[in-house]
């Protein structure tokens, strides 16, 4: 019976060990966030980012969906201006397994012994979107989120992957003062 009861647990530290994004923002504290309404991209920060154009275009409609969500209307004569930034780099995971355990104590005859120590080398490339939102009079920066996760090669998962960076990001804004 106790079995049962620690699969659910099992199964919630699988989920959440999933988790692929992880956030962070930080903000102007002497701001007040409500009169922002409009907001366009700024187009010279955003040509400066060095990745692909179509991952470009993925992020860039992203934060429009998003914006327009959280009733942000896309302005000629914006209130805020949107920068992203992003930079990656490689993570090589090794894993070593030694099936060397067996009964008792001492030199003896292990079943498991054919496979011996078993390495792996996984790589993947983790990934770092910021947004920033610039108070478009001021030209002063007054939010940035950041989101770290790991990044896909497969075109059929990116618009997803990248759907979830920016989604988690500005479910961050606006800051929620203490």
């Amino acid at each position: 019976m106790k079995t049962f009861k620690l699969i659910p647990v099992f199964l919630l530290l699988i989920l959440a060990s999933c988790s692929t994004v992880s956030v962070y923002s930080d903000y102007d504290k002497n701001v007040d966030f409500a009169p922002y309404k409009t907001y366009a991209f700024f187009k010279a920060g955003i040509d400066k980012v060095e990745i692909s154009d179509l991952d470009k275009r993925r992020i860039l409609h992203a934060i429009d969906q998003q914006m327009q969500a959280k009733g942000f209307t896309k302005s000629e004569n914006p209130d805020l201006l949107v920068n992203i930034f992003t930079k990656s780099r490689e993570q090589v995971n090794v894993n070593q397994f030694s099936a060397g355990w067996g009964y008792g104590w001492g030199w003896g005859w292990n079943p498991y012994m054919m496979y011996g120590n078993q390495t792996s080398v996984s790589t993947s490339t983790e990934g770092t979107l910021y947004i920033d939102l610039i108070d478009a009079k001021k030209k002063e920066m007054i939010w940035q989120g950041e989101g770290i996760g790991n990044l896909t090669k497969n075109v059929d998962k990116k618009d997803e992957k990248v759907n979830e960076f920016v989604s988690k990001i500005l479910a961050q804004y606006p800051p929620v003062k203490k």
